[in-house]
């Protein structure tokens, strides 16, 4: 299996890269830069691609180059930026400069559609072509949340997911999209699970919890997949 991870440097992206495929997969990481302490083991074979996708166009044409020789089964894409203070007391959305706005948008929804069709006709060449979107619990109805840009794109992520579902459905095509809540990244996925765990006082979700679910969508069969995902912190009051 082929695997690309967007957005892999760090957090998530770099605990998925460690943490997911079997022996004989490839995983591909895509980051600005290559993380230095990346843990992984000889059975698995890691690649990386350097792509700013800041830089929406240039970014989807190296990466496609990148793995179109070798074919891709699995799309992760896991890129996203938020407004500088988000999740923050003193956010206000007039006080979001006009350049962030932009920035955001173009980055957690133009670059993840650009990215997409290219890709796509390598994907659809797979006998069993998946695409997961790391999405947020601040993308669905009443999330509790005034980030207006960071929202809109994560809401803007369902739309994308639907719509690629209906595109292409016939060709087996399976779309998921993650709706995660606030995690810990503090902890990489080398740390023990349970001490992980109690990093927020169960406000975080470990990310050897995201990894798991991964894990189990990627264990499916070509008869079915996973449509949404919703994982929130336990003593998230939002859900």
């Amino acid at each position: 299996m082929n695997i690309l991870v967007v957005g892999a440097s760090k957090g998530l992206g770099k605990a998925l890269i460690e943490g997911l495929g079997s022996a004989g997969d490839t995983l591909i990481g895509v980051s600005r830069t290559r993380p230095e302490d990346l843990i992984v083991d000889a059975e698995r074979n890691v690649r990386w691609v350097e792509a700013d996708l800041m830089f929406a166009a240039k970014a989807a044409h190296t990466i496609e180059q990148a793995v179109i020789d070798d074919g891709l089964d699995t799309l992760i894409y896991n890129l996203g930026i938020w407004e500088t203070l988000a999740f923050d007391p003193a956010y206000a959305l007039l006080d979001s400069p006009d350049e962030e706005v932009q920035a955001i948008v173009s980055c957690n929804i133009t670059s993840t559609i650009l990215l997409i069709k290219r890709l796509l006709p390598l994907l659809l060449k797979s006998a069993h072509p998946r695409i997961i979107l790391t999405g947020s619990t601040s993308g669905l109805p009443q999330s509790g949340r005034p980030e207006v840009a960071f929202g809109a794109s994560k809401f803007a992520l369902r739309g994308i997911a639907d719509s690629l579902r209906e595109g292409y459905r016939h060709q087996r095509l399976a779309v998921t999209c993650l709706n995660l809540g606030y995690l810990n990244t503090e902890d990489p996925l080398s740390t023990p699970l349970d001490l992980a765990a109690q990093r927020g006082g169960g406000q975080l979700i470990p990310v050897h919890d995201v990894v798991q679910m991964v894990r189990m969508i990627l264990s499916l069969s070509a008869a079915s997949y996973v449509k949404e995902l919703t994982l929130p912190a336990i003593l998230d009051e939002r859900f």
